[in-house]
């Protein structure tokens, strides 16, 4: 039996699991999906919000500037890129300008630091590439960017670091209370027993609850569409730009990356399908014919690859963090800000599970400190060389796109045992992530994936159970 069972590998698990592991717990992290960071965490704006548009007074409000003051000295010790280059909100008219100042008050309610009101001739020396439509911006200096799915796959790997277990392919579908613990049940067969159950299941939260008797609360998957920009964009604007946000939410966006790319994105679709994530043509004509007024010159023509990803949104309008029963806490509803939140919100979860009746002692041996994924990159020039003299491997260039080797390929997959398909690699190393989208690099990573792994080439999947690369018959005769 473990202490404290964590349903969901995404950004609040992992940094739940972390959270934990700083005491002498045991913590195990259950995942539907192949690999940690495959739903909301791998696909998002990737902004650490400053905190100043959620309403005062909610958890959003508290958790997003806790959060974005946390996730600075967090991504150090993960090793894990951040940029604090600010964010814009953009207005157009009078109207907006009052909404603009509502969100100044606001965010000063909040306890957000150093906002200020822009006119149009301070926005232009702020933000050169911002659209001449653009007459008023809330200016946010403590905004910031942060690669989500990095910050994920580093939390939870630090977590593991630290003691934590890691099941993947783990679908929950029965939740079973004893008079001394929780038992999960995976389609499979699998089962786990522990003290105390975080509910972080994401788009699937709800749904979880239900298992435990809990329908207070449903979640609606919403679906954000995204344009990738090529790395020759990255530079055309310095700041995040949104649009003055509606009953929506925060609006389609302009945004540089911490990888050095243009971000355009997201829309806001409703659905029912917790899963299915697919871009449209109409959403990626709304997002084209937005920026177009946030920023100066977008070359749509250097979109390199469009995707979309799910928010789990909430019935109840807030972050869902609260205890149920006597060994559950959920953290549900988990939409934007939830990813500039996740240091604080894992706090408060730990907290709560405090206040349930969990014992923490605190470890001195934990190890909060975790080794950058891209360390190899950051060398220079005489540092690489010398490297390479004594590691060969890490000569051979894969990715030529991102510059990615294969010794960097074969360290991600051997550090970490859950990397065994090709989306868990590129989320580790970046390759395949640039300008031809993995064209070149693919079939290298998938040898290098099956030569570790012991399978055949055909045997390596894209992202899990089913997704395979080579579909047909094998020279074994066999279906792929």
């Amino acid at each position: 039996m473990v202490d404290v069972v964590i349903i969901g590998a995404g950004v609040i698990g992992a940094m739940t699991a972390r959270e934990l592991c700083k005491n002498s717990l045991s913590v195990c992290v259950l995942e539907r999906a192949n690999d940690g960071a495959a739903g909301a965490s791998r696909a998002n704006s990737g902004i650490v919000h400053a905190g100043f548009d959620a309403e005062p007074g909610t958890l959003k409000a508290r958790l997003n500037v806790a959060g974005s003051e946390k996730m600075e000295h967090i991504a150090e010790e993960l090793g894990v890129p951040y940029k604090r280059n600010g964010s814009l909100v953009l207005g157009y008219n009078d109207e907006d300008k009052a909404a603009l100042e509502k969100l100044y008050r606001q965010g000063q309610e909040n306890g957000v630091r150093d906002l200020e009101l822009l006119n149009q001739e301070q926005l232009r020396e702020a933000e050169p590439g911002v659209s001449r439509q653009a007459t008023w911006a809330l200016h946010a200096p403590t905004g910031a960017i942060i690669c989500p799915y990095e910050l994920t796959i580093a939390a939870l790997g630090n977590a593991m670091d630290n003691g934590a277990e890691f099941l993947r392919n783990f679908q929950v579908t029965k939740i079973q209370e004893t008079e001394e613990a929780m038992v999960v049940h995976a389609a499979d067969g699998r089962q786990v027993e522990a003290r105390y159950v975080v509910n972080a299941a994401g788009t699937f939260a709800d749904r979880i609850a239900a298992m435990l008797g809990d329908d207070s609360f449903s979640i609606c998957p919403r679906r954000g569409e995204y344009l990738l920009l090529d790395r020759e964009c990255g530079g055309m604007v310095h700041h995040t730009l949104f649009r003055t946000p509606t009953k929506k939410g925060k609006g389609v966006l302009v945004t540089p990356t911490v990888d050095g790319n243009l971000l355009l994105g997201p829309t806001a679709e409703a659905q029912e399908d917790p899963e299915s994530a697919g871009t449209t043509a109409a959403g990626l004509a709304e997002i084209i014919s937005q920026t177009g007024s946030e920023a100066e010159g977008i070359p749509f023509r250097q979109v390199i690859t469009s995707f979309a990803g799910l928010r789990a949104t909430g019935s109840t309008g807030d972050f869902i963090i609260r205890p149920w029963g006597k060994r559950t806490v959920h953290a549900a509803g988990m939409e934007s800000p939830g990813l500039s939140a996740s240091p604080a919100a894992a706090e408060y979860v730990v907290e709560l599970l405090r206040g349930l009746g969990l014992k923490t002692v605190p470890r001195k041996d934990f190890q909060p400190r975790r080794k950058a994924a891209h360390w190899f990159r950051e060398l220079s020039l005489e540092e690489k060389d010398a490297y390479i003299r004594e590691h060969p491997v890490y000569g051979k260039m894969v990715c030529r796109c991102e510059t990615v080797s294969e010794g960097e390929i074969l360290e991600a997959i051997r550090r970490a045992p859950q990397a065994l398909d090709l989306d868990s690699v590129k989320r580790r190393t970046r390759s395949g992530m640039g300008r031809c989208q993995g064209g070149f690099c693919s079939p290298r990573i998938v040898e290098l994936l099956a030569e570790e792994q012991g399978i055949a080439f055909e045997q390596v999947t894209k992202s899990g159970k089913g997704s395979y690369l080579n579909i047909g018959r094998t020279k074994g005769g066999e279906q792929a």
